[in-house]
């Protein structure tokens, strides 16, 4: 029954609805993600300003990138391109593009209805945006309950497990010890809280993704001259010209399209919930920031495991097997048997920081409606704790299966609301827009000018 209601809501409702909207809010918004391409780095570069007490929009922009960078990006390209051929890959690119308009919107949206805690520190997401933009308190309260339960039953077990298995290929490590020192190191962090989660994300994901990037240029360099030839071979399968591997146009485009919404999460509302957080002049300033997050996960990150598998003869000679054996297996053909090595210690810094990123998320929905109760937010970190302790030794395919579905449910709420709200993001991207063409190089957000939206008062007390 699970499987059968999660091939309907991932396989056909989701991706309709999500591709759907994310090409919508990229024509509404004139090509957002495009026209702000070069400005995305003028304002990343502005972001890193820190001030005391306070998560930086760059922190934030770590924070979404740990959590949309991933097992997707090394084991879940292999398996579009087991399932769907090289053609995956373009399919992948396209929903990438058009979901960076999406997480344009509902980080934008998130920054905008965004509360100040009684402790001073900011919550905010789609359970917020529910709440203040739609009126539906109801609403914030289903998805944040979903958030909490789906983190604390599967999620962060998913992660422990694959880190666990992975590191008992390589190294013969018993995964009880792994799962051991990885929950005792989370525990460590998230105690601290989502300064202390943004100050670690800081560190650790810039050096991860450009690891992982300068080891796929050094693939490319090598292989140059075969670009073109694989450039071709994506291309021509992904409109079925050419079928290598796969099962046809058609499978490629499902394959491409679904691992690209699973990786990027845009519109899943995931990413709006830490984006609300960062402390910034103009909501907008996050919302270009966050869909630039999109574009390192997909155009980017993705595109250094696509490269390094196509530009080996593994993806054909092996068409059997599929995630991350598929990639090491691509790698050894590369730099040699050490690869195994690289691709265990690359995914154990990418799950790791996943696991922070996923623990804020249920966190977030966990305060939208205990009000900062510490019993309980403690309660839930051991719970956390002993999730990676439990996933690190199991098989999770049922428990999966159950988060799949509660994120399946988390993403369609989030959609049908953004599907409400997109003409305040887009009154809030013109207001943007009309300063900049004022000549004003850090627009500032002034609340007196959306008197109407209920916006928090001491959020957007005054212009920073």
């Amino acid at each position: 029954m699970l499987e059968a209601v999660n091939s309907l809501l991932w396989g056909k409702l989701l991706i309709v609805v999500l591709v759907g909207l994310g090409i919508w809010f990229t024509l509404v918004s004139r090509f957002v993600q495009f026209r702000y391409f070069v400005h995305m780095f003028s304002v990343l570069k502005q972001g890193m300003k820190h001030h005391q007490g306070q998560v930086s929009s760059f922190q934030a922009f770590a924070v979404t990138i740990a959590g949309r960078v991933g097992a997707g990006n090394i084991a879940g390209v292999a398996v579009a391109i087991t399932l769907g051929g090289p053609g995956a890959i373009f399919w992948m690119w396209l929903v990438g593009l058009i979901g960076m308009a999406t997480s344009f919107f509902e980080c934008t949206l998130a920054q905008v209805y965004k509360q100040i805690l009684p402790d001073g520190s900011v919550r905010g997401g789609p359970a917020y945006y529910m709440h203040k933009g739609l009126n539906s308190r109801w609403m914030g309260i289903a998805y944040s309950g979903l958030l909490a339960i789906s983190v604390g039953v599967a999620l962060v077990g998913l992660q422990a497990f694959t880190v666990a298995s992975s590191f008992y290929e390589t190294f013969q490590v018993p995964t009880i010890y792994t799962g051991g020192i990885l929950a005792g190191i989370t525990l460590m962090v998230i105690f601290g809280g989502i300064r202390r989660i943004a100050e670690v994300a800081e560190w650790i994901v810039p050096i991860m993704a450009l690891g992982y990037l300068l080891l796929g240029l050094i693939v490319i360099v090598t292989n140059i001259e075969r670009i073109p030839n694989v450039l071709m071979v994506i291309v021509e399968s992904a409109f079925g010209l050419q079928q290598a591997v796969g099962g046809g146009v058609g499978a490629a485009i499902l394959m491409g399209v679904q691992r690209g919404l699973f990786s990027n999460e845009a519109g899943l509302g995931h990413a709006a919930n830490v984006a609300a957080v960062a402390d910034v002049k103009h909501p907008v300033v996050q919302g270009v920031v966050q869909s630039f997050s999109v574009f390192i996960d997909t155009i980017v990150l993705c595109s250094v495991t696509a490269f390094i598998i196509l530009l080996s003869d593994s993806y054909i000679e092996n068409s059997s097997i599929g995630g991350i054996t598929l990639t090491q297996i691509a790698l050894a053909d590369h730099i040699g048997g050490w690869s195994g090595v690289f691709v265990t210690l690359a995914l154990t810094l990418f799950a790791f920081t996943t696991i922070l990123y996923l623990y804020y998320l249920g966190e977030n929905g966990l305060n939208f409606f205990t009000q900062q109760n510490k019993v309980l937010l403690n309660l839930y970190r051991l719970i956390i704790f002993s999730q990676i302790l439990w996933g690190s030794v199991q098989e999770l395919t049922t428990i999966f299966a159950l988060a799949d579905l509660a994120v399946g449910l988390l993403a369609l709420g989030n959609l049908i609301a953004l599907g409400f709200l997109w003409p305040v993001g887009m009154r809030v991207l013109r207001d943007y827009q009309k300063q900049l063409n004022s000549g004003i190089s850090e627009p500032q957000f002034d609340k007196a000018s959306f008197k109407e939206l209920k916006l928090d008062q001491k959020a957007w007390n005054k212009p920073k």
